[in-house]
C-alpha cells in the first residue's frame, strides 16, 4: 500500500487546488451572467468530451503504459489552467467561450484518466483492499473540499482569480511528482485468440462495450448508474445557483454549504476507507443509492436555508463513498486487469452518458420553466409553496426535491431484481478463473502490439 499512499496523497493536495478553481469559476460564471444554464454549459463542456471520447480512451490506457498516461492527464489540466491564468493577467478577465474552451481540452484528457488509474491501482493492492483504496480517494477528495471553498472564498473576493488558479498549477506539480517517484506495475500482455493478431484500435475501442453486454448482472448495474446519474444531475447541478439565488449570491453560505457537505464526505470516506463496506458489496451500492437521495436531495429540496442544505449535503456526501466504493470494488475484482482500460471507460460511459444530457437539461428548466413556475405568482407557487417556498431559487429547490424521489425509487427497483442484487454470486472473481478466455476461444499471449 506504500506506493499507493504515496499517490493518494498527491492526489489530496492536487484536488484541493482544483477544487479551488472549480468553486471560483462557478462563482465567477454565475455572477457574470446571472444564469444557471451558463454553469451548465461550462459542466457539459467538460463532461461530455470525457464521456464520448472514453471508449477510444480506454483503448489506449490498455496500450499504452498506465503511469504515463496518469502524468498526461495531470499536465494537460495544468496548462489549461496555466493558460486561464495567463490570460486573467493580461486581460484582467475571462470570457465564457474560453472557460468553455479549456474544459472541454480538459474533458477529452479527463477521459484517459479513471480508467488509467483504476486499472493501475488493481495491480498495486491486493483485492481484500479495493474497497479501502477507493474510500482513501473519496476521503481525499472529501478533504480537499472541506478546505477549498474556504480558501478559494476567503481569496475570491479580496484577490480574485489569480492566487486561487497559481495554486491549481502548483498542486498539479506536485500529483505528478507523486506519479514520477512510485513504481506502478503493468499487467501481463494481453491473452488473445490463437492464431488472431492484435485487434484494431477501433476494435479495442468497442470491445468494452461487448463484454458488459455478455454480462447481463453488469450491464444491468452500470444502466442503474445510468438513470440514477441523469436524475441526480437535476439535483447535483441546479444546487449551486439555487443556494445563491436563495441568498442574494452569498460566496459565504454556498462555501459553508459545501465544506460542511466535503465534512459528510470525509467521514464517509473514513468510514469505508476502515470498515471497506458490507460484505455483500452491492447492498452497499443500490440501497446506499436509495438512503444517499431520502437523506441528501429530499432534504435539500425541502430546505429554505443554510442549516437544512448543510445536513442534507453532509447525508450524501457521507453515502457517495459507501456507493462508489463498494462499485469499484465488484468491478475491480471481476475484471481482469489487463483489459480494465477498455472495460471501465466503457463502463463510465454507460454510467454517465444521461449526465451531460441532464445538464444540458437542467439549467434551462430551471430557468425557464420551475423557476417562474414558483414565482410568487406563478401557476404551481399554490400547489409547491407550502413545501419550498416561492421567489427566487424556490423553483430549483424543487427540481431537488423531485429528483431526490426518483432517486430513492431507483436504488429500490435496483436492489429488487436478482440479477443485480446477486452480481456478487454470479460473476466470478478474475483471478478464480483457471483459464484466460477471450470471446470463448482458447487464448495465447500476445507478442507486443
Amino acid at each position: 500500500m506504500r506506493g499507493f499512499t504515496v499517490i493518494w496523497l498527491g492526489q489530496l493536495v492536487s484536488m484541493l487546488g482544483t477544487g479551488m478553481t472549480n468553486f471560483a469559476l462557478s462563482f465567477y460564471i454565475f455572477e457574470q451572467t446571472g444564469q444557471a444554464s451558463a454553469l451548465t454549459i461550462a459542466i457539459f463542456c467538460f463532461v461530455a468530451p470525457s464521456i464520448i471520447l472514453s471508449p477510444l480512451a480506454g483503448a489506449l490506457v490498455d496500450r499504452w503504459n498506465r503511469k504515463v498516461v496518469i502524468i498526461m492527464t495531470d499536465l494537460a489540466a495544468g496548462i489549461v489552467t496555466l493558460v486561464w491564468l495567463t490570460i486573467v493577467l493580461t486581460n484582467g478577465n475571462l470570457e465564457m467561450w474560453q472557460i468553455y474552451l479549456g474544459n472541454i481540452i480538459t474533458g477529452a484528457f479527463n477521459a484517459m484518466q479513471f480508467p488509467a488509474f483504476s486499472a493501475a491501482v488493481s495491480l498495486m493492492i491486493p483485492k481484500e483492499q479495493f474497497a479501502r483504496a477507493a474510500g482513501m480517494l473519496d476521503f481525499a477528495g472529501a478533504a480537499s473540499n472541506i478546505l477549498a471553498p474556504a480558501f478559494a472564498g476567503a481569496l475570491l473576493g479580496t484577490f480574485g482569480l489569480v492566487p486561487i488558479m497559481l495554486v491549481d498549477v502548483i498542486t498539479f506539480l506536485f500529483a505528478i511528482l507523486a506519479v514520477l517517484v512510485v513504481h506502478m506495475p503493468q499487467p501481463a500482455a494481453e491473452m488473445i485468440p490463437e492464431g488472431n493478431k492484435r485487434p484494431s484500435l477501433r476494435e479495442d475501442s468497442l470491445f468494452g462495450f461487448k463484454y458488459i453486454r455478455e454480462r447481463p448482472s453488469l450491464l444491468g448495474l452500470q444502466f442503474v448508474f445510468t438513470a440514477l446519474n441523469f436524475i441526480s444531475a437535476f439535483g447535483a447541478i441546479i444546487a449551486t445557483p439555487m443556494i445563491l439565488a436563495r441568498t442574494g449570491n452569498s460566496a459565504a453560505s454556498l462555501a459553508t454549504v459545501q465544506s460542511i457537505a466535503a465534512f459528510g464526505g470525509v467521514a464517509g470516506g473514513l468510514i469505508m476507507s476502515t470498515w471497506g463496506g458490507p460484505k455483500r458489496k452491492v447492498q452497499g451500492v443500490l440501497l446506499g443509492m436509495s438512503a444517499e437521495n431520502l437523506l441528501g436531495p429530499i432534504v435539500i429540496g425541502l430546505a429554505k436555508a443554510v442549516p437544512g442544505w448543510a445536513a442534507g449535503s453532509f447525508m450524501s456526501q457521507l453515502f457517495i463513498p459507501i456507493i462508489n466504493g463498494s462499485n469499484q470494488a465488484i468491478w475491480q475484482s471481476k475484471v481482469p486487469p489487463a483489459i480494465q482500460g477498455r472495460v471501465f471507460a466503457t463502463r463510465r460511459m454507460i454510467a454517465q452518458i444521461s449526465f451531460p444530457v441532464a445538464v444540458l437539461i437542467a439549467g434551462p428548466l430551471a430557468d425557464k420553466v420551475f423557476e417562474p413556475a414558483m414565482s410568487s405568482d406563478g401557476w404551481a407557487a399554490a400547489i409547491f409553496g407550502p413545501i419550498v417556498g416561492t421567489g427566487a431559487g424556490a423553483g430549483m429547490s424543487l427540481m431537488i426535491l423531485l429528483s431526490g424521489i426518483v432517486g430513492v425509487v431507483i436504488g429500490l427497483v435496483g436492489y429488487s431484481i436478482p440479477a443485480l442484487r446477486d452480481v456478487e454470486d454470479i460473476m466470478p472473481d478474475f483471478d478464480a478463473l483457471t483459464a484466460p478466455i477471450v470471446n470463448n476461444e482458447p487464448a495465447i499471449q500476445s507478442q507486443g502490439e
